[in-house]
């Protein structure tokens, strides 16, 4: 039986073609390929998205060109079969009919849009495993190209093999869509080095670090989140650190009524009716069997129901990651998602409780997120199983030895007892090893791994002889 391809490296084509509207060589396309891929391999990839009609073929031999077939969406725009589209000289993703007709109603203007507040009866509707936001088929697909082949692995295992890269793409890009103006650069100094941009506002800079301090929730207590109250509490908690009028009001539902900005949608005002729909969302979300349905709810419904007083987009976004990690699939980064397309999905569920434009733009989302991170999964290699089975050992010793203040002497007692009294005979002098290697390696910039603040490390390092 041949071996499937992951869809994830179909995608990938299907992006580099994208960026050549008149076509492209077989050349070009394995150039702008992140991974190697030998060229009969590139070959039957293409001819497998040919004759789906997924890529257009012309030519012949050397001459051969591949583009992105155009479908019409809707009376007076137009749809790429890739990753992005440009409708108008907008930059949009790739939407269905039913979506587009959802796009065309909510961009009618504000004045000719009809005032609705929170409608019960969208939640209420919703029954757990029956009632399917996402299809069968769309749900099979994200799952090919979103699990790894060691997805048996404990939960979080994927999100930590790529970390670093993960930390800074969710952190930039669901700023971003709160239009936040840091580049992906600036993100990337201010997470590793601490380094605020000059002449951004401060808020920015604290908007990107609490996501960072969320993202690490996530994925340190992978076995432990869920959908429940001390999750999503403690997720809001973090993403709203310092950015509320209210100090007190981050981590708890709101008890005011709270406006949404360019918008006719008036979320709910009474704080029990708040608090009841919060934990119906929650026991819903948890009996979902899917992960990626269970995503999408909670990117859907977190957000419509307004239930904080403010960064409830950001709580949506960083939830409907809960499932993928603990599933120990890709992560969801929206990595390249247009602002307005996002918004524009938001606003369909706010004013219409249409799901269908913001599925099409979790879906793309999801393709671009899993092709991003096969890419850095091949280029960091297989993780190590050692390190891996011993992670959280590991960690605590190292976390031990710096807020300790310990000296390498002590350090290394240190690591021979955890090994004497919890690892077995065989493994205990390579994790002595690992753990003396990894303190040889700690700096400012990869301290966050062990929960370890910079005040603590640079108390213990001034000291470390």
């Amino acid at each position: 039986m041949p071996k499937r391809i992951p869809e994830q490296e179909l995608d990938a084509i299907l992006t580099v073609v994208a960026a050549h509207p008149d076509g492209v060589r077989v050349n070009t396309i394995r150039e702008g390929l992140p991974y190697q891929l030998p060229p009969r391999m590139l070959q039957r990839r293409l001819a497998l998205l040919a004759e789906q009609r997924r890529l257009i073929a012309e030519g012949q031999g050397k001459g051969r060109r591949y583009r992105a077939p155009v479908t019409l969406a809707s009376e007076g725009s137009s749809v790429a079969g890739s990753p992005v589209a440009e409708a108008r000289g907008e930059v949009y993703v790739p939407i269905s009919p039913e979506a587009e007709a959802v796009k065309q109603a909510i961009r009618a203007p504000i004045q000719k849009r009809q005032p609705v507040g929170y409608q019960r009866a969208f939640l209420d509707d919703y029954r757990p495993n029956v009632t399917c936001y996402l299809p069968a088929e769309t749900r099979q697909r994200l799952l090919d190209m979103g699990r790894p082949p060691d997805s048996e692995r404990p939960a979080g295992t994927y999100a930590r093999t790529i970390y670093g890269r993960l930390l800074i793409d969710l952190s930039w890009n669901s700023s971003r869509l709160e239009g936040n103006t840091y580049s992906l650069l600036e993100t990337e100094r201010l997470l590793e080095l601490g380094e605020a941009a000059e002449g951004k506002d401060a808020r920015e800079a604290q908007m990107i670090l609490n996501h960072k301090a969320a993202i690490e929730l996530l994925v340190e207590q992978a076995d432990e989140v869920g959908f429940n109250r001390y999750t999503i509490l403690n997720l809001h908690a973090l993403l709203a650190d310092n950015l509320l009028g209210d100090p007190q009001a981050g981590g708890r539902l709101r008890r005011i009524p709270v406006g949404v900005a360019g918008t006719v949608y008036h979320p709910l005002e009474v704080p029990q009716l708040v608090e009841e729909c919060f934990e119906q969302i929650l026991d819903t979300a948890a009996s979902i069997t899917d992960p990626f349905e269970q995503a999408f709810f909670a990117l859907v419904h977190l957000a419509y129901l307004q239930g904080f007083e403010d960064v409830n987009k950001r709580v949506s976004r960083l939830a409907a990651n809960i499932p993928l990690i603990r599933g120990n699939l890709c992560p969801l980064s929206f990595v390249d998602v247009p602002e307005r397309a996002y918004i524009d999905g938001v606003l369909a569920i706010y004013e219409l409780n249409r799901v269908e434009l913001l599925r099409d733009v979790f879906v793309w989302a999801y393709g671009r997120s899993s092709a991003r991170y096969s890419a850095v999964r091949q280029s960091l290699g297989e993780p190590d199983p050692f390190r891996l089975r011993y992670r959280a050992l590991i960690a605590e010793a190292v976390a031990t030895v710096v807020r300790s203040g310990m000296v390498k002497k002590a350090a290394t007692a240190l690591a021979r007892q955890r090994a004497a009294e919890q690892v077995s005979a065989a493994d205990g002098a390579r994790f002595v090893e690992v753990v003396e290697t990894e303190l040889m390696g700690l700096h400012e910039g990869n301290i966050a791994r062990y929960r370890l603040r910079p005040a603590e490390y640079q108390a213990w390092r001034q000291g470390w002889r």
